[in-house]
């Protein structure tokens, strides 16, 4: 049956379950706070910029969530792209569960991811982990925004813990779409949804990659549109309505979401998890792959 949202904001999100501690997809800052620093949880800071690439790491040596590993975009949670892929393909599995046990997490851990405030960069860590399997993982709802709002104290000092081994659970347990199968997805009923700001996605403007404009056929939903002017995800049930609404009458399995890279896409798809709707795939190559031929068509403006 479905889940009722009307207290979800307000409950505990993480719960005992058979003496295990389960995740639901958001977790709070004051549940965080009490966890903190128990057997079994580790929290991951993700926190990067586009234009940057150093200083995500530089903000966490200012200040991080007490026991918090990081998590660089380019180098941990993407791989060197080819000249025809995506600014940030997907990790190979066996090398990202390395990285895993690098930071002391295995199968059983409930991680916690988190960025500057978003939850933007910190989703596709969330995204990763649920791709191996990975049962007990949530992101920050407000990120280090939220801490530090909150009065919460942080460390500069890098944590130290053992290096575990990683075992997934299964590999490919999200959905995957590449860029030569979109086409027959499209055709077989799947609905497109880009997760970029909407100039970027008429191309009007187009601050990262070489050609502006979009899929043709894919819808827009900004990542933005599921939050709240102070960065926090909106009640579920609102959310909830407006994909459902997205959908027009399509299983959550129909939806493909894409962004620049596949990042911001996947905070999509973490809005459908919150939301109770499940099964979205991630178009991992996105625009950034699709305009590397330039054969591929190519639409600005708005979608009628």
């Amino acid at each position: 049956m479905p889940q009722d949202f009307s207290n979800r904001r307000s409950a505990p999100l993480l719960t005992r379950y058979n003496a295990r501690m389960t995740a639901r997809p958001l977790i709070d800052v004051g549940t965080l706070a009490r966890r903190n620093g128990s057997a079994g949880l580790v929290v991951v800071d993700c926190r990067f910029s586009l234009t940057d690439g150093a200083a995500g790491r530089a903000a966490y040596d200012r200040g991080h969530v007490p026991g918090a590993r990081y998590a660089h975009l380019d180098d941990d949670l993407s791989r060197r792209p080819s000249p025809a892929e995506g600014r940030h393909p997907l990790p190979d599995p066996a090398r990202f569960a390395a990285t895993l046990g690098n930071w002391g997490i295995t199968d059983g851990d409930t991680v916690v991811c988190y960025d500057e405030g978003s939850g933007a960069i910190a989703a596709r860590l969330w995204w990763l982990l649920r791709h191996l399997g990975h049962r007990d993982c949530a992101v920050l709802d407000g990120g280090f925004a939220a801490w530090q709002e909150a009065g919460l104290p942080d460390e500069r000092e890098t944590p130290s813990w053992t290096v575990r081994r990683y075992e997934p659970r299964s590999t490919g347990a999200q959905r995957v779409v590449a860029t030569a199968d979109l086409a027959a997805r499209l055709a077989a009923g799947g609905l497109l949804v880009d997760a970029r700001a909407a100039p970027r996605y008429r191309g009007e403007q187009e601050p990262i990659d070489p050609v502006a404009g979009h899929v043709p056929g894919a819808r827009n939903r900004p990542f933005a549109s599921n939050l709240t002017a102070k960065g926090r995800f909106r009640p579920a049930a609102e959310l909830r309505a407006e994909l459902l609404d997205l959908l027009g009458g399509r299983e959550p399995s129909a939806l493909i979401a894409m962004c620049g890279s596949g990042v911001t896409a996947c905070h999509l798809l973490l809005a459908l998890e919150w939301a109770d709707l499940k099964g979205g795939a991630l178009y991992a190559g996105s625009w950034s792959e699709w305009i590397r031929d330039p054969s591929r068509p190519i639409k600005t403006g708005p979608e009628p």
